[in-house]
């Protein structure tokens, strides 16, 4: 039930893919990342967009969860953890934003902290006699306290406030690792619901577009942007390894999530680790 058969193409490709060492692996999604940059510079001339994309799929992602607590009356699979940081991510970039200006950027923070605190309160409040505790257990204080420190280290080099520019450090070293309480409590139950499911993979995704902006850029205007880096010379490298480090840490969920798509099955089987 919750599953039909995968085409015999698909079964063998998973099949072939799942034989291969690590290190082959990770140079078939580094291929894969790589030529998926290529052709969103071909067909994208406006960076820009990769942020509403970003937005948008991220968006798409809610509902999903949305739609799961308002029907389904069930927060089981969810971490609470990674809501309560996604929010705190998205509260301290909008308090940013009144020192470097609103733009469509400040209205999508806005609705999805709005969106995001509203799964919150549910979660707490509401449906909590299904939150499974027990497998949320990730410490927030050990991904909190390293990007505070990173943050103080390593920030952007503009005219800014000081605070300023550090409280946007930290929402970005922070962004990158939100989902690990997630992923953690994923792989600790093994198999997810569809809707969960959607959500993870709706971040996966819209961390790759975030990702394809600050490489692009990077790549674009070579001097301009790697050059005017930051306290320390390493902003703009530290921006890289972010949004990379989130894009791999949620490309292995994404396979598996791809995988059971194709083959047809509604529930989302990952390893245990």
């Amino acid at each position: 039930m919750g599953k039909k058969r995968g085409s015999p193409v698909d079964m063998l490709f998973f099949t072939l893919l799942r034989r291969q060492s690590m290190k082959v692996k990770v140079f078939l999604a580094m291929t894969a990342f790589i030529s998926s940059l290529v052709a969103l510079r071909s067909f994208v001339q406006n960076y820009n967009n990769f942020f509403v994309a970003a937005e948008f799929v991220h968006a798409v992602g809610i509902i999903a969860l949305i739609w799961k607590l308002t029907t389904r009356k069930t927060c089981s699979g969810l971490s609470l953890q990674t809501q309560e940081l996604t929010a705190l991510v998205l509260a301290v970039r909008i308090c940013c934003r009144f020192e470097i200006g609103h733009n469509i950027h400040t209205f999508l923070d806005i609705a999805s902290l709005v969106s995001t605190a509203w799964v919150i309160y549910m979660m707490r409040f509401k449906l909590y006699v299904t939150y499974n505790q027990h497998l949320d257990r990730t410490p927030k204080i050990c991904l909190l306290i390293p990007c505070g420190i990173m943050a103080v280290l390593v920030y952007p080099n503009t005219s800014l406030p000081l605070y300023t520019k550090m409280m946007w450090a930290f929402g970005v070293y922070l962004e990158a690792i939100v989902v690990l309480p997630q992923l953690h409590m994923m792989q600790r139950t093994q198999l997810i619901e569809p809707c969960t499911a959607l959500y993870v993979f709706a971040l996966g995704l819209s961390r790759f577009f975030g990702a394809a902006y600050w490489i692009l850029r990077v790549y674009e205007s070579t001097e301009a942007y790697l050059f005017l880096l930051g306290h320390g010379y390493l902003w703009v490298p530290m921006v890289l390894v972010a949004e990379t480090v989130q894009t791999f840490i949620l490309s292995d969920f994404c396979y598996y999530y791809t995988k059971s798509m194709l083959n047809g099955n509604l529930l989302v089987r990952v390893p245990r680790v």
